[in-house]
């Protein structure tokens, strides 16, 4: 199932398979990639759930009853939210984020896209999106999925890792390279 463009390996790649093959099965594919997304943005609000899903020393059964209290309110899915016990039953739960990110490249492999890794200091508008991409699109002919990230330490511009290539056009390695450059002279 994997290939050169979709690499899923590894322990969340192990398990993002089997739940993209499940969801392929159930007909859930559109749900299941919603929820995923539905708990990444809840790890992303909550400092307590991604520390519980990070730790080592919170024990499987605690990060399974904190997850039958959580994923009912939080509206995941019957099958999203069995996966999540079993991951947290399994001790795995530290793998979830590597597991999201590898079912939406199955997903978008699935549905023909290729998925790009985008970095940015900021976040990008829709506009945004939607040039990038277009010029994706274009480039590579397959419609572009965007996994985006908010890094900071750019200072500016973006990062875009397409497959096996990447484009760095960050402030931060344009100043890099001005000041090697600068240095170089002297």
């Amino acid at each position: 199932m994997a290939t050169d463009e979709t690499s899923v390996t590894g322990v969340a790649g192990r398990y993002a398979s089997a739940l993209y093959e499940l969801a392929v099965q159930e007909n859930a594919l559109v749900a299941v990639e919603g929820d995923l997304g539905k708990f990444e943005l809840l790890m992303g609000m909550s400092t307590d759930l991604t520390n519980m899903v990070r730790s080592p020393v919170i024990s499987a059964e605690d990060q399974v009853k904190a997850l039958n209290t959580l994923l009912p309110k939080a509206g995941l899915g019957a099958l999203t939210s069995n996966f999540l016990k079993v991951v947290a039953g399994n001790r795995r739960l530290f793998a979830v984020p590597g597991m999201i990110s590898a079912f939406r490249a199955l997903a978008a492999k699935g549905r023909g896209e290729i998925t790009a890794q985008v970095s940015s200091a900021v976040a990008l508008t829709e506009a945004q999106v939607g040039e990038l991409k277009a010029t994706l699109k274009a480039s590579v002919g397959k419609d572009v999925t965007l996994d985006t990230k908010i890094d900071p330490a750019l200072l500016g511009g973006l990062v875009v890792k397409l497959g096996s290539r990447m484009i760095d056009n960050s402030l931060k390695t344009k100043l890099s390279n001005l000041k090697l450059a600068l240095d170089g002279t002297a």
